[in-house]
């Protein structure tokens, strides 16, 4: 019997890795194995200090689909699984696929076509970018089915959008389109070629120093959740280290001599 393809692919070329979601057949719906899968995808970008930003796309006609939802009525015990939390762990399995794209060190950049609804917006809402076209269907889905969002939303869309938009949303389940999504707040902007345009921004912030964009993640995801003093101190350390470093002072020296700036990798 022949292997199944791998759930998720990772890429990296020129310090940006692009993180594939590979089930075209089910428009990428998150199975076990795809939960896994991003976990671990997530994981290996992570610990690799030679990517400086990454592109998360879907194959096929969809960026996801959401809950693969005939893999779950075969197999209940699926459920119980997405939901065990480790000792000490803030997030399940569920929310771990997604939100790990937030704790990714560097810039993750999703580029959204065709769905993105369900568990598939939530995965999109954990990046720090995101890229749509026109015509792309984002929806909060979990309540048509008697659920609710818990993909780790609490801590995206609800920091996104206005609460009334939010709670619209989520209440609702309706579909926006990318065009509506920008309007909304929901995505960064509409772009013609998602993919395209997101590997382009991707090469840009390859393009600065590798250590100056680590830091600037790191306060963009943990100033929110500081009070004013504790948000400045934090600016403070983490420029500290980056003043008169090696990649700072060839920032400087590019900069002057109107040439691009050649860094190293971060250690």
């Amino acid at each position: 019997m022949s292997e199944s393809p791998p759930r998720v692919i990772v890429s990296v070329d020129a310090g940006v890795a692009e993180v594939r979601l590979n089930r075209p057949d089910k428009r990428n719906g998150l199975d076990l194995a795809m939960f896994e899968a991003l976990v671990a995808a997530g994981r290996q970008v992570a610990a690799d200090r030679t990517v400086r930003a990454v592109v998360l796309h879907g194959e096929g006609k969809a960026f996801c689909a959401g809950l693969d939802w005939a893999a779950f009525l075969a197999a209940p015990e699926i459920g119980p699984k997405l939901l065990e939390r480790g000792a000490g762990a803030a997030a399940n399995l569920a929310q771990l696929a997604c939100w790990i794209w937030h704790e990714v060190p560097v810039p993750v950049i999703a580029a959204i076509h065709g769905a993105a609804i369900g568990g598939g917006l939530q995965l999109a809402l954990a990046c720090d970018i995101r890229l749509a076209a026109a015509d792309a269907q984002l929806a909060v889905m979990e309540l048509r089915y008697g659920l609710i969002p818990d993909m780790s939303l609490s801590k995206t869309l609800l920091r996104l959008v206005r609460s009334d938009i939010a709670r619209e949303l989520i209440y609702t389940a309706r579909s926006v389109s990318g065009d509506e999504a920008a309007r909304l707040g929901l995505v960064t902007r509409v772009e013609a070629d998602p993919l395209g345009a997101a590997r382009e921004l991707a090469r840009t912030i390859a393009g600065q120093s590798p250590q100056a964009v680590r830091a600037a993640k790191a306060l963009c995801n943990e100033a929110p959740e500081l009070d004013t003093a504790a948000a400045f101190r934090r600016e403070t350390e983490l420029q500290l280290p980056l003043l008169g470093s090696e990649n700072q002072a060839e920032a400087v020296r590019a900069v002057f001599e109107r040439r691009a700036p050649v860094f190293r990798d971060a250690e």
